[in-house]
């Protein structure tokens, strides 16, 4: 059962933006995806809202989403967060282990 969570950071003056590149530049998001249990940790900006990043995370289960919240990496998100006054909107899916059902697979070009 992986766990993915959508996070949108918002901001004003491209305060969002600077958040996702010094995650990026101080080596805490590469610190994060080194974390046991971690499957995804990448920023997208969404081309309709100039003001917001959202950052896909996913993991293993529940025990490894834990452990992250429990990581020092916390602390230094916060921190950030504060920094460049962020106001953020989540989202949370669960993946039901099957994959993409086969009726779906025909929509799918590779």
């Amino acid at each position: 059962m992986n766990i993915a969570v959508n996070i949108y950071y918002r901001g004003t003056d491209g305060s969002a933006r600077k958040f996702a590149e010094e995650m990026e530049s101080s080596g805490t998001a590469d610190a994060i995806r080194r974390e046991e249990g971690n499957i995804k940790y990448d920023y997208f900006f969404p081309m309709a809202e100039p003001e917001t990043v959202l950052l896909i995370d996913c993991w293993e289960d529940q025990n490894a989403l834990d452990r992250h919240h429990a990581s020092p990496m916390m602390e230094k998100i916060m921190q950030l967060r504060e920094k460049y006054d962020l106001h953020m909107e989540v989202e949370r899916y669960v993946s039901d282990g099957n994959g993409v059902p086969e009726s779906d697979r025909q929509y799918i070009r590779k």
